[in-house]
């Protein structure tokens, strides 16, 4: 294990999953907010599992804000590098969930505190003391947040960290796909340890046969790492020249919100706790790399919500030992 203060720190969105249901008498909206975010999903599963980690972002200073920070705190991640303003909202992402748990957004993102984080407000020094940066393309889609993004992974790059990244492509915020393309590219440029989904492998790269596409999107871009979630098909991972694909588990599923995110934290606990070069693992071992990630991403579709719902090690090892897969 690294000496560095933390394991891994992120930047990018943090911001309130609201879950809306009709009350029983039909005559109001119930809604449940839970704390979400990709970025911060990913550190919530990585501290669960033992790392430390830190956040940088900004977030409002309004109820729902400070719930967020305080939830945070209570999860183990360290957020002395947030910024807490007074000037803008939060973020909300209004959640709907299909019969099979699958969930779709809307956004409410208009000059929002996440995305009014500017790199001036950055403490880089931060990353002095860290072994892996994390980000994704949420923060990309408007400024200031997009430069500061690149900003602080640009810095983690000349400080030697490895670089996680995960596209994390939302559509909706998006005002051009090009742009989009253009920013996510820009991000893989700067990137050794990527997750995609199968649907972001095919904006990428235009092809519909992930294996071909794992492959070169992997060898353009000089990854260590590259692991494409299939959703209920589980995840094909590429890496030394080898691709290697594991089934997910067969479990009760309820909601998928965080369920690649928990996958992505738990991957990079493998990676940092086996304290290994990338370069040193066997086909077997990436096995074993993606069987863990699968199972925390599995257990974490069982609950609503992200953060809350991210398992614990001895849980993720009972699934992994007890669980049959759940085969296509």
């Amino acid at each position: 294990m690294t000496s560095k203060k933390y394991q891994i720190i992120a930047i990018g969105e943090c911001l309130l999953d609201v879950f809306a249901t009709k009350s029983q008498d039909g005559e109001s909206m119930l809604m449940e907010g839970k704390p979400g975010g990709a970025p911060v999903n990913v550190l919530a599963q990585s501290t669960k599992l033992g790392l430390k980690t830190a956040y940088i972002s900004k977030i409002s200073d309004d109820p729902l804000g400070l719930f967020l920070k305080s939830k945070l705190d209570e999860a183990g991640i360290d957020t002395s590098g947030v910024v807490v303003t007074k000037d803008y909202p939060t973020t909300l992402a209004l959640v709907s969930l299909d019969r099979s748990g699958n969930r779709s957004f809307k956004f409410y993102r208009e000059k929002t505190a996440d995305i009014m984080l500017s790199k001036d407000e950055i403490d880089y020094g931060l990353l002095q003391n860290a072994q892996v940066f994390h980000f994704g393309s949420v923060s990309m889609t408007t400024e200031p947040s997009r430069s500061a993004t690149f900003a602080a992974a640009s810095k983690a790059k000349d400080l030697g960290l490895l670089i996680s990244f995960d596209p994390n492509l939302r559509i909706p915020l998006w005002q051009d796909l090009e742009a989009a393309r253009d920013n996510i590219i820009k991000g893989l440029k700067l990137s050794d340890v990527v997750k995609v989904s199968d649907d972001e492998l095919i904006f990428i790269t235009g092809h519909s046969d992930i294996e071909k596409g794992a492959k070169e999107l992997a060898e353009k871009f000089e990854l260590s790492l590259l692991a494409v979630t299939l959703g209920p098909k589980g995840c094909l991972c590429y890496a030394n020249n080898t691709s290697v694909q594991e089934l997910t588990y067969n479990v009760k599923t309820v909601d998928t919100t965080g369920a690649g995110d928990s996958f992505w934290g738990a991957m990079l606990y493998s990676l940092i706790s086996n304290n290994k070069e990338i370069t040193e693992y066997s086909a077997e071992e990436l096995r074993e790399l993606i069987r863990f990630s699968n199972a925390a991403g599995s257990l974490t579709t069982t609950r609503t919500g992200a953060i809350n719902a991210m398992p614990e090690k001895e849980s993720i090892l009972n699934c992994i030992k007890n669980v049959p897969y759940l085969t296509p």
